[in-house]
């Protein structure tokens, strides 16, 4: 075999400097590419990235690279695209990065990215948000929020925010210190308000809130304290959802203050800060205590101006009773006197009728008399002749005797016994015998 060593060799060093030469040889220029972020770190200053294309009938990743931004150049990108587009880089963005090849004796290849064109992003997040828009109006759920009333006196107030906030803390105390004297009620439902957690986490505080709907008027999804830029979790089908179906109105103040998000469009009232959010339910209730008070001096002189009529009445009336009274009167006097002739004229009536009453008996009584006192002795001479009739003597003289015992009449002769004396009456005489 021929010996290798004879030959020209090259030691991995070597082959690597080719490798890079020919690169910078044959690609020397800078190159815009459009690709998806797979995963983003910051290490040292420097961000580090992995980017992916997929295929778009299959979703099915066809193409990988890494790419990185040293520090010199992530310093002066990073803000500006943030600035531009209100949020941080993330996997599952889309970006339109200017690279450039590079091969490292030691590293390998890599993509180093000189700038990114965050209007490239920003289209595409409109794209993503229009379409999460599109898909809410299809549902119908767009304006739910919309259509929720606001109570008149808006004070129970169910907040979804980090405990540790500033905002938060900003917020509960502009409540709470609010010129007007006005009570508000706050409970804290406490939610992840940046970072990949935000639609999980507020999600699962609606939840929550859902359980004890009565104890609430509002909610209130606030957030402060966080950066700016990491606004993505506020632009998710899910929490648009979740907030637009919600039955309580929702009022957001989440600092987003250079373009809306799809929270802010769906919600009942979008404003930008906690602080903001507090001084809209502080005027919200004090346009209701105003209300109450204009309704209150409405109906304090209403019931003023009634008084005075009333009491206009009650003069009118005070000066037609004297009259009404002397009217009253004299009708009532007239009406005694009609009274007082009709009863004296009833009894006069009454003693005359009476009076012929008496004359008449008094006329007839004589007859009356004689008629009542021969009917009498009449009566006498019947009951004369009876008496005569059943007379014992006038008995014995037809033939009839009485048997006595003991002076008393005989009337059965079981009353009598052997040895009683019996006496027997006759017409003339009497006979006395012995029982045998």
């Amino acid at each position: 075999m021929e010996n290798l060593s004879s030959k020209n060799t090259l030691s991995l060093y070597e082959l690597n400097c080719m490798v890079r030469d020919v690169l910078e040889m044959a690609m020397p220029d800078a190159y815009w590419v459009h690709a998806e972020l797979s995963e983003v770190r910051e290490n040292g200053g420097h961000c580090y990235m992995e980017l992916i294309q997929k295929s778009e009938t299959s979703n099915t990743p066809i193409a990988k690279a890494s790419a990185k931004c040293w520090r010199n150049r992530w310093m002066m990108i990073r803000p500006y695209f943030e600035r531009i587009t209100g949020q941080r880089i993330h996997p599952g963005m889309k970006v339109l990065l200017q690279v450039h090849p590079q091969f490292h004796e030691n590293y390998g290849f890599s993509w180093i990215v000189d700038d990114i064109d965050p209007t490239y992003t920003m289209g595409d997040m409109a794209r993503k948000r229009q379409e999460i828009i599109n898909k809410l109006k299809e549902e119908g759920v767009y304006d739910l929020q919309k259509e929720l009333e606001l109570p008149m006196f808006c004070q129970r107030i169910a907040v979804i925010s980090s405990a540790n906030a500033a905002g938060y803390g900003d917020f509960c105390n502009q409540l709470e210190n609010n010129e007007y004297g006005l009570k508000f009620y706050t409970k804290l439902f406490p939610a992840i308000m940046q970072g990949e957690q935000v639609e999980q986490s507020v999600i699962a505080a609606l939840d929550t809130i859902n359980q004890c709907l009565d104890d609430f008027d509002a909610v209130v999804i606030i957030r402060g304290g966080g950066a700016t830029s990491d606004m993505s979790g506020f632009d998710t089908l899910a929490l648009a959802e979740n907030v637009a179906n919600f039955p309580l109105p929702i009022i957001t103040g989440i600092g987003h203050e250079r373009d809306e998000s799809v929270l802010d469009m769906i919600s009942h009232t979008r404003v930008k800060t906690p602080t903001a959010a507090a001084a809209f339910l502080i005027d919200h209730l004090s346009e209701v205590y105003v209300r109450v008070e204009d309704a209150q001096e409405a109906i304090f002189h209403y019931v003023k101006r009634r008084l005075e009529m009333e009491r206009m009445k009650l003069d009118k009336l005070s000066e037609k009773i004297p009259v009404l009274f002397s009217v009253v009167k004299m009708r009532q006097e007239n009406f005694l006197d009609r009274l007082q002739h009709q009863m004296t004229s009833s009894i006069i009536n009454k003693l005359t009728d009476e009076r012929h009453h008496l004359e008449r008996i008094q006329q007839n009584l004589p007859s009356l008399a004689e008629r009542f006192s021969m009917k009498e002795q009449h009566r006498l001479e019947m009951l004369t002749q009876r008496l005569k009739a059943v007379d014992p003597q006038n008995v014995l003289k037809r033939g009839y005797s009485i048997t006595l015992h003991n002076g008393k009449t005989v009337r059965n002769i079981a009353d009598l016994k052997v040895g009683d004396v019996i006496e027997t009456r006759v017409e003339k005489g009497s006979i006395k015998s012995e029982v045998k």
